[in-house]
C-alpha cells in the first residue's frame, strides 16, 4: 500500500506564489472573475503581498499554514489573535483565512488543515477560536459545524473599497480545550 504524500506545515515565504494561486482560484469560483480585477489583484501582485506577509508577520502568534499534496500548495489558513472588539486577545484566537483549492476539495486537505489550525491555536495559548464565514457559504459552514464549531450570534457586513458590493458574514466559534 502506498501512502499519499500530503501534509500541512507552517507556510514559508517561498510558498507565496502557491498561496496566491489557490486564493485567486477560490475567489474566481466563489465570486466572479471580476473580483480580483476590481481589487487590482493578479497572481504576481497577490504573491508579492503574501511574500511580504510571510517574511514579516505582525507578531509571533500570526501564522500561515499550507496544505500540501507532494510539494504543491492545495490550501492555506491564517491563524492569530482575534481582532474582534468583543474578543480577549490573550484567550481568543481566530482562523482568519481558510481556503482549499476548489479542484482539491473532498480529498482530506481541509480536515488536515483545520486540525493543524486548532493545534496551532492551542500551542499559542488560545482557549477559544473564532472564524468569520460568508453567510451564503453553506459548504464551509457545514464543514466547520460538523467539526464542532457553532454560531455565536455575531454577524457583520463587509463592503468592498469601491462600494460596489458587500459580503455578509456570520461568526462561528469553538472551545479549544
Amino acid at each position: 500500500m502506498v501512502a499519499a504524500d500530503v501534509s500541512v506545515r507552517v507556510a514559508w515565504p517561498a510558498d507565496a506564489a502557491g498561496i496566491a494561486a489557490v486564493q485567486l482560484r477560490a475567489w474566481r469560483e466563489r465570486y466572479d472573475d471580476g473580483l480580483a480585477a476590481r481589487l487590482g489583484l493578479d497572481d504576481a501582485t497577490l504573491a508579492e503581498a503574501w511574500q511580504q506577509s510571510l517574511a514579516r508577520p505582525p507578531e509571533a502568534r500570526h501564522r500561515a499554514l499550507v496544505a500540501l499534496a507532494h510539494d504543491r500548495v492545495v490550501g492555506f489558513a491564517v491563524t492569530g489573535p482575534s481582532p474582534d472588539p468583543d474578543a480577549d486577545p490573550a484567550a481568543d484566537g481566530e482562523m482568519a483565512e481558510f481556503t482549499v483549492d476548489p479542484a482539491e476539495q473532498r480529498a482530506g486537505h481541509g480536515s488536515r488543515l483545520l486540525q493543524a489550525c486548532v493545534d496551532t491555536l492551542v500551542a499559542d495559548g488560545f482557549g477559544r477560536a473564532v472564524c468569520w464565514v460568508e453567510a451564503t457559504d453553506d459548504v464551509l459552514r457545514a464543514f466547520l459545524t460538523d467539526a464542532g464549531w457553532g454560531p455565536d450570534g455575531a454577524s457583520r457586513e463587509l463592503a468592498d473599497e469601491a462600494g460596489s458590493g458587500s459580503v455578509k458574514q456570520v461568526r462561528l466559534h469553538t472551545a479549544l480545550a
